[in-house]
């Protein structure tokens, strides 16, 4: 069975939207503006293009990140990895043609069948809405987090609200860093 990791800038209350920038949010580009670069808080983006051996995006993201991410050298190694994006609105047609082979899954079924196929891990990027729905079918079985020490307030969260029994993670790698941002690696225990 393949490893499923949901990643995710997050600030300390749990809002994903807008951390780089992206239009339409109040606190876009949260992540830089506010927060000193600190290059080693970042290691585990590279190392995530290093480890994994597919992307699993919802629309919303994929329809941000397809336009933008081909053509930069910083996510080289995600061009030719394969992509999965998870739709029931999404049409072949509109997949970009320069960002290598996207298969559109229509399900969480689709995405629990994909997860009992041969190879690495599949990583999901932003995708907040998805990664809820990922989590509530229990599909998720690894969290990489930067928590960025802010509160949003308002926007999209990574976890669920949904009443649900609680679920353990366990803790695999953290560190924190001179600029106030936590890196957490958690395991989910199924």
């Amino acid at each position: 069975m393949r490893t499923l990791i949901s990643t995710a800038f997050i600030s300390l209350d749990g809002v994903v939207e807008g951390p780089g920038g992206e239009p339409g949010y109040r606190n876009s580009g949260w992540t830089f503006e506010e927060i000193e670069f600190v290059p080693e808080a970042y290691e585990i983006k590279g190392r995530e293009q290093q480890e994994a051996a597919a992307m699993l995006l919802g629309r919303v993201s994929y329809e941000a990140f397809s336009p933008v991410w081909p053509g930069m050298d910083e996510f080289a190694d995600y061009k030719v990895m394969p992509k999965y994006v998870v739709s029931t609105t999404l049409t072949d047609d509109a997949l970009v043609s320069d960002w290598g082979p996207t298969t559109i899954l229509r399900s969480l079924a689709d995405v629990a069948a994909l997860k009992q196929t041969e190879g690495g891990p599949i990583i999901v990027h932003g995708s907040a809405s998805l990664s809820r729905s990922l989590s509530d079918a229990d599909l998720i079985d690894r969290y990489h987090l930067l928590v960025f020490p802010v509160l949003l307030g308002a926007g999209k969260r990574l976890f669920s609200v949904a009443d649900r029994d609680a679920r353990r993670l366990k803790l695999v790698e953290y560190e924190a860093y001179a600029n106030g941002v936590q890196k957490n690696i958690f395991d989910v225990i199924h």
